[in-house]
């Protein structure tokens, strides 16, 4: 199928990271099962939900400032390098497509990216270096210095709109494509969880790489339960 394929687009979620040391969210053990997602309409009402949401994110940052590429990643970047695919959907907010060889433009990131933050209030960028030291010299989260409003890692919170332009891309590049490869993503969130399923509407092949069964495996064309390293091993570039 990639052969054959003239557009391919990926979309992954967090499957394909757990090789790199990050851990998941739903499967035993993952992120959800230790602490429940805040929403975002806690985080904007309760200077406690901000602070444990920041509290949270720099106990992390260890495993995200360790984490590189893996094979999965690095497969993807050499499809995306040999110019089979335009672009990768991702709902990962890790910045490891960045890393392994996509250009930042070419990363469709649907759930934001938790690198780094923005006020909530004028949008303005921060860095986690100068949140950190915010946080460790007062013990409270961030607001910005320009308007006062909480600032946020520049992630999609459950009940935060999702970005209009990314997902207008992903869109238009499911339309676009004739392989649509899903790639460690259990299909349960939406609307992102919507995204294959324009593609396979509009003509694509659609194939899933995940451990577990998710509610499209019966439309898709190929479904392979195994190890995404292994499973996407030999198409790393050398």
């Amino acid at each position: 199928m990639i052969a054959a394929a003239r557009v391919i687009v990926p979309f992954t979620g967090a499957g394909i990271s757990t090789e790199s040391g990050i851990p998941d969210f739903r499967s035993p053990g993952g992120l959800w099962t230790r602490n429940r997602p805040i929403p975002f309409d806690e985080f904007l009402s309760s200077r406690a939900a901000r602070d444990e949401a920041w509290r949270r994110r720099f106990d992390m940052e260890a495993t995200f400032a360790a984490a590189r590429p893996a094979r999965g990643h690095r497969a993807l970047a050499a499809l995306y390098k040999s110019g089979k695919s335009p672009a990768v959907i991702t709902q990962n907010i890790d910045n490891l497509h960045q890393s392994s060889g996509f250009a930042s433009g070419d990363v469709v990131e649907l759930h934001g990216n938790t690198t780094y933050a923005r006020c909530l209030g004028c949008d303005k960028r921060h860095e986690l270096g100068w949140a950190r030291e915010r946080f460790e010299s007062t013990g409270r989260a961030p607001d910005c210095d320009d308007c006062g409003e909480p600032v946020k890692t520049a992630t999609i919170s459950f009940g935060q709109t999702m970005p209009e332009e990314a997902m207008q891309r992903a869109n238009e590049l499911a339309q676009a494509c004739d392989l649509f490869l899903v790639v460690g993503s259990s299909l349960v969130v939406w609307p992102a969880a919507g995204i294959p399923l324009v593609a396979k509407r509009s003509g694509a092949r659609l194939v899933i790489i995940n451990n577990e069964p998710t509610d499209h495996d019966d439309l898709a064309d190929l479904v392979i339960r195994h190890d995404i390293g292994e499973t996407l091993g030999p198409f790393v570039g050398n």
